[in-house]
């Protein structure tokens, strides 16, 4: 048995309230390494004499990442505080106890070589999330290059390759009267990147945040955009730009015109003056990057946290929106981004809070802070397992594993899945505009749970290199677009809509054969009953076992053949 790979702490990652008087409780191991574990429990305050509080309860193989193997169970309790340990026996039979991070050849029966687990304090830290966002459909908008209302010629707006200065009108007027086009793809979330005032396209360096850039409209639009995706059962999520300002923000443009004698200093982190602001240098004050135009504010300033938590609760207050993507959050402390969740879900208790982040954040997601995030792991496992090959399709299981061990078990639902977004080169240039693969990479993200994040035109093929090329104008033109494509968009839309197990059924079946690049997973929910077959490579796979059921995304009975890259759901 490998002891050091054995891993359990009790805190809200390993122990945690799912909902009151039930917990929990989670323990790593090596995987392959473990056969069985015991989970012990007793209460900590009532002597075994008086009254014998021992309980054993076996745990469940969850789940398997591509090393460790994680063992859940949920156990109901009514105590002051839980006591517990493990029994853990390998698959050599050979068998061990696990307590308060040490290891004994005979069962624990000292308290204090126990976990320990405050069952009121945990229950007060119940990580409470957005019902109505669980597994929705989410479409991130671009409003500079998305719809405009304005006339605009087809050289103007199908420029391509297209560059930050391209000019093409886009407006929150233009996102409004094409709503009906997103509530018949299947949008359940409209996602806008950063609508206020700004010299740039992109509108990531905010000069005023109590205002909608002119360009895209006024207040009035927005809160007319918010009203009628509501009245479509569509919700709207803006952007947060909080870790910077532009550098006509009036607390900045007045350190600039007064240096040390500004009001606003500890609203940045100025080293000296005079400020470095030329391109290619260094500036001598923090900044998003290097990048000069985007001052970095300090949030451990009380004015100016203040500023931001208000300028947040006003565009709920104002206009309904439904929640905020939180943009380079990850650069923001713990501290301010505690105090961002109570007082905006005091605001709006139903809020969404999603942060911006490239890598792993489970210290951001322990209920307390944000309630998801962007899950770039997840397109960077799509991308190795479909385009570049590196992967296997048991690795890219595993790395979904991975994120469901290390996260608390409500978040599966609430993971933004994205396969590209407006920092990124589209989805299709990088798979050499191979549309299978495309349909692919989109199965994976509309077949699974989680919040799938489609970027505007990936439905329809729009193409576009990396940043800014990704940011082309809208396919309107319906002899530009990949019908076919939207279609199957649609298509697997709906299947999600309409199929509540493939997000929320019990997994009664489930493997991978990298061999032939299978991915096979069964579901059920009530009278419910899925399978989803995705097939990863290039060839063809026979399944004639199967043959004969039906098949939601082509309509007809499955012929038992998968062609390359092809998806069915079977039911």
């Amino acid at each position: 048995m490998e002891c050091a790979a054995i891993r359990h702490f009790a805190d809200k990652r390993y122990c945690y309230a799912v909902e009151k008087g039930h917990f929990l409780i989670r323990l790593e191991t090596k995987k392959g390494d473990v056969a069985q574990v015991i989970l012990h429990t007793q209460d900590k305050y009532l002597p075994l004499k008086i009254m014998d509080t021992r309980q054993e309860q076996e745990m469940t193989l969850a789940y398997s990442d591509n090393y460790i193997t994680y063992y859940e169970t949920v156990v109901t309790i009514d105590m002051v505080c839980m006591r517990y340990f493990f029994e853990i026996k390998d698959t050599a039979g050979s068998r061990t106890f696990y307590g308060n991070h040490a290891f004994y050849d005979t069962c624990i029966t000292d308290l204090e070589k126990m976990y320990d687990c405050p069952q009121t304090l945990r229950e007060e830290e119940l990580f409470e999330l957005p019902e109505w966002a669980e597994n929705k459909v989410l479409y991130q908008i671009f409003p500079s290059r998305f719809a405009t209302e304005k006339q605009v010629s087809e050289d103007i707006w199908y420029q391509a390759p297209i560059g930050h200065e391209a000019d093409l009108k886009g407006s929150l007027r233009g996102i409004i009267n094409h709503l009906d086009y997103l509530k018949e793809l299947g949008v359940d979330i409209l996602y806008m990147t950063p609508v206020f005032c700004s010299n740039s396209s992109h509108k990531y360096n905010i000069d005023d945040y109590y205002n909608i850039d002119p360009s895209f409209g006024d207040k009035e639009d927005l809160k007319e955009l918010v009203d009628r995706a509501h009245k479509l059962g569509m919700y709207v999520i803006l952007d947060g730009v909080f870790n910077h300002t532009g550098v006509d923000f009036f607390a900045f443009r007045d350190i600039l015109e007064k240096k040390e004698q500004s009001a606003y200093l500890d609203w940045y982190y100025i080293k000296d003056f005079p400020l470095i602001m030329e391109w290619g240098k260094k500036p001598n004050y923090k900044t998003f990057s290097y990048a000069g135009q985007m001052p970095k504010l300090n949030l451990q300033n009380k004015e100016t946290a203040d500023f931001v938590i208000d300028v947040a609760s006003y565009w709920i207050r104002e206009c309904d929106i439904d929640g905020w993507r939180l943009d380079v959050a990850d650069e923001v402390s713990h501290t301010f981004w505690k105090r961002f969740r109570r007082e905006i879900k005091a605001v709006k208790k139903e809020a969404l809070i999603v942060g911006e982040i490239w890598h792993f954040a489970e210290d951001f997601l322990e209920g307390d802070e944000w309630d998801s995030v962007m899950n770039y792991q997840f397109s960077r496992s799509v991308m190795d397992l479909v385009v570049t090959q590196k992967m296997s399709i048991s690795a890219f299981v595993g790395n979904l594993n991975f994120m469901k061990g290390n996260l608390h078990t409500k978040l599966e639902g609430y993971l933004w899945n994205l396969i590209d977004t407006h920092d990124t080169e589209r989805f299709i240039n990088c798979a050499q505009k191979d549309f299978r693969k495309q349909m692919l990479a989109a199965s994976l993200q509309l077949l699974l749970p989680g919040m799938p994040m489609i970027y505007y035109g990936d439905e329809v093929g729009l193409e576009g290199g990396p940043d800014p090329d990704c940011r082309r104008g809208m396919l309107w033109d319906k002899s530009r677009q990949n019908q076919s494509l939207l279609q199957y968009y649609q298509t697997l839309i709906r299947i999600r809509h309409t199929c509540p197990a493939l997000t929320k059924g019990n997994i009664t079946e489930q493997y991978t054969d990298d061999k032939k690049g299978l991915f096979y997973i069964t579901r059920h929910l009530g009278n419910q009953s899925i399978t989803v077959i995705f097939h990863t490579k290039a060839d063809t796979v026979n399944l004639a076992k199967l043959a004969g059921r039906q098949n939601l995304v082509s309509g007809q009975p499955f012929s038992g053949t998968l062609e390359a890259y092809e998806t069915v759901v079977l039911v």
